[in-house]
């Protein structure tokens, strides 16, 4: 998986902009930390895409971008032929233990969202949750799910919103600490406009459709630990500032879960928005 704080700017993509290097160091922040502390709390979100899908026993799937492989586990659990991606290969490690404590057969490769080193047309349902939506060069990334997809096949994401909460902390985190000038934000992902304009010409259909993920902490101060702990862009985040902003980005964040937590008891219970996409290739 990779991540952006790229605020939602949809202006052209400068020329200029290093691509690579913007993997690269996006490749350092989802390395870094635990993912699978936050992730494994996903898994609800990967069972309802695959209902979403209806993915019937014996389909071939490829989860893109896996990162502890929660979809990966819902589609074996459906008794489908799953092979797992991601380009960060301690979260694939994390997603072999998974499978293997369930006694789930499933087939892990290291591979880039942007080069998956698949033959065209190898896969009925090609799937992402939370994941592809974070890759640097969006465009090449949709062109690549749509290639290794059969025609007739599916291409099911759960991708976060602009306005939802996980899609608001990231804005907050670009604005203590900006973007690459040009980055996409990776929230266009969860929008039925950008959606259209990667996937349209391509498809027979389109579903898209607001869900909430609720995230469910002991506390917002709990949350504030897990995620600068474990959660890669987070944690690179408070690391590249200095103390005094590493405060102001703390109470942003403290200020955001105020706002949008609806508990009153004293724990975090925090609704964020995300699409379910379903794509039917032409």
């Amino acid at each position: 998986m990779v991540t952006s704080t790229a605020t939602l700017s949809q202006n052209a993509q400068p020329a200029q902009i290093d691509l690579k290097a913007l993997k690269t160091r996006q490749h350092g922040a989802w390395s870094s930390g635990d993912y699978a502390i936050v992730g494994t709390t996903l898994q609800i979100v990967g069972e309802e895409l695959c209902e979403a899908l209806d993915l019937r026993s014996g389909q071939k799937v490829l989860d893109v971008a896996a990162g502890n492989s929660n979809v990966t586990l819902a589609a074996a659990r459906r008794w489908c032929d799953v092979v797992s991606t991601d380009y960060v290969p301690s979260l694939l490690e994390r997603g072999r233990i998974r499978a293997a404590a369930e006694g789930l057969s499933v087939e892990f490769k290291q591979a880039d969202a942007e080069a998956l080193p698949f033959a065209d047309a190898t896969f009925d349902a090609v799937v992402s949750t939370f994941g592809v939506m974070f890759t640097p060069n969006q465009d090449k990334a949709a062109a690549e799910l749509l290639r290794v997809c059969k025609t007739g096949g599916k291409i099911g994401m759960a991708n976060w919103t602009p306005d939802g909460f996980i899609g608001q902390l990231f804005k907050t985190l670009g604005k203590h600490l900006p973007p690459p000038a040009g980055a996409k934000s990776p929230a266009l992902w969860g929008t039925r406009a950008r959606i259209t304009e990667m996937f349209g010409t391509a498809a027979a259909s389109i579903e898209a459709e607001p869900r909430n993920y609720v995230f469910r902490y002991r506390s917002a101060e709990h949350f504030l630990y897990v995620f600068k702990t474990y959660y890669g862009p987070v944690l690179k985040a408070f690391a590249a500032l200095d103390e005094g902003a590493q405060q102001g980005l703390r109470n942003d964040m403290l200020a955001l879960i105020g706002k949008m937590n609806r508990a009153e008891d004293g724990t975090m219970v925090v609704p964020s928005e995300y699409l379910e996409i379903v794509i039917a290739k032409r």
